[in-house]
């Protein structure tokens, strides 16, 4: 009987704020940065496209360009499990649209990557097409 009335009590509130207690597993990694470590990420891979060839920048442009009337709320881009199929049509009107565009047609699995590329970086928050060169 006595077990069950320490249950029903409210716990004493903590003056301090944050983790009052033990550590997840995963936050006692060595090297674990929390939130910081994605947007690590996303610097390093911002940077690595800046080093892309010139004709494959002008094709990440544009396809950011592109997405940008694709990235709404509720957006198929930022659905948890995009669908396959419309991820493909997209890269396919992407092409066919960079194909009228420019006198050499793009290799189709670039700019599928590219497409990739650029919905992995708008679902975690980094900066939407900006390229410096």
């Amino acid at each position: 009987m006595e077990f069950h009335s320490k249950l029903l009590q409210p716990l004493p509130e903590s003056k301090e704020r944050g983790w009052n207690g033990p550590l997840p597993f995963y936050m006692t990694y060595p090297g674990y940065c929390g939130g910081r470590q994605e947007e690590k990420l996303l610097q390093d891979l911002e940077y690595l496209q800046q080093l892309y060839p010139n004709d494959v920048k002008r094709c990440q442009i544009r396809i950011a360009e592109i997405l940008d009337k694709a990235d709404y709320e509720g957006s198929m881009i930022y659905d948890e499990y995009p669908d396959r199929c419309s991820l493909q049509a997209l890269a396919s009107s992407i092409c066919g649209i960079l194909e009228r565009e420019t006198q050499k047609p793009p290799m189709e699995d670039m700019i599928i990557i590219l497409l990739f590329n650029e919905v992995y970086k708008r679902r975690h928050g980094g900066r939407r097409g900006k390229i410096y060169y």
